[in-house]
């Protein structure tokens, strides 16, 4: 079953977007204006995703989210609003794909014959190594 591709217009929708005051630095500045953004997406309530994305992506994303699965994500990187807040949703559009990925299932392998023989030899060489360097002892 291939993947179902993320509706992100959906999903941003249902985000909630709020200016806050930054801190760090920016002189007189930063106590005028809220350019850090803190951007609050709830996972369970979503329309955007159906109940196997929101399992996946609530266990995925446990550690990163509130006690009512909220997912919380704030950027204050540039002294702009606009461009922290294109920050904030690309960091949440790449959290959600990055744990909607199912990993690749491993394929057990076997050693090829040679590589066995190979070994074999290699390990009675050493044994023989080992043994001639052995006290002969009394008889």
């Amino acid at each position: 079953m291939a993947p179902r591709i993320l509706d992100f217009k959906q999903i941003k929708n249902e985000v909630v977007i709020k200016p806050v005051r930054s801190s760090g630095p920016g002189g007189q500045h930063v106590n005028k204006v809220a350019t850090k953004i803190d951007l609050r997406f709830n996972i369970p309530e979503s329309q955007g995703l159906d109940e196997a994305e929101k399992t996946r992506i609530l266990k995925k994303l446990a550690s990163r989210l509130n006690a009512d699965g909220v997912l919380i994500i704030q950027a204050a990187e540039t002294r702009s609003q606009f461009r922290n807040r294109q920050i904030a949703l690309a960091r949440l559009k790449s959290m959600l794909e990055e744990s909607l990925k199912r990993p690749k299932k491993r394929k057990p392998t076997k050693p090829s014959k040679s590589s066995v023989e190979k070994r074999l030899k290699s390990k009675k060489r050493q044994a023989e190594k080992k043994q001639s360097r052995k006290n002969p002892g009394l008889q």
